[in-house]
């Protein structure tokens, strides 16, 4: 097994997913977590590149930036490489600032560091669905956008 399919049990991605149900059914807004072993360029295979620029890819590949209010919010990890990024649309990152997502990241590596990555993914989700709560709060006519479950490379 490679060390993306032991990242999470089964019972830890049903967790993470019921936490992106959870944050989305207050918000417009859309959560994403992505897994995969390496930050390598799709453009250029087999070429690492730096983790924000992969995530950025990523973003790009699930169509975060097709949202209506542009209120994605990816948390982006390459497990081999220990790497974490989290990314927002223009949306949220024009209310947020980047202070609130290296706060969030610092609530999920916490976690890793203590070896449960289930809990700092759901902690990272929910804190991520609080705020996007606060700016993009949940109107009767929304759509769930985006899928919820846990997309893997």
């Amino acid at each position: 097994m490679s060390k993306v399919e032991d990242f999470l049990t089964s019972e830890e991605e049903t967790a993470i997913v019921e936490a992106i149900r959870i944050s989305e059914k207050n918000t417009s807004g859309e959560i994403r977590v992505h897994l995969e072993a390496n930050s390598i360029s799709t453009e250029e295979p087999k070429k690492q590149i730096d983790a924000f620029d992969r995530a950025a890819e990523v973003f790009d590949v699930l169509h975060m930036n097709n949202t209506k209010e542009s209120n994605g919010v990816l948390i982006y990890v390459a497990v081999e490489d220990r790497t974490l990024v989290i990314m927002g649309d223009k949306g949220i990152n024009d209310v947020v600032g980047q202070n609130f997502w290296e706060s969030t990241k610092d609530t999920i590596i916490k976690h890793f560091k203590n070896g449960d990555m289930k809990q700092g993914l759901v902690d990272g989700i929910l804190k991520a669905g609080e705020k996007l709560k606060k700016h993009f709060p949940y109107q009767k006519d929304d759509k769930n956008e985006l899928p919820d479950d846990i997309s893997v490379g």
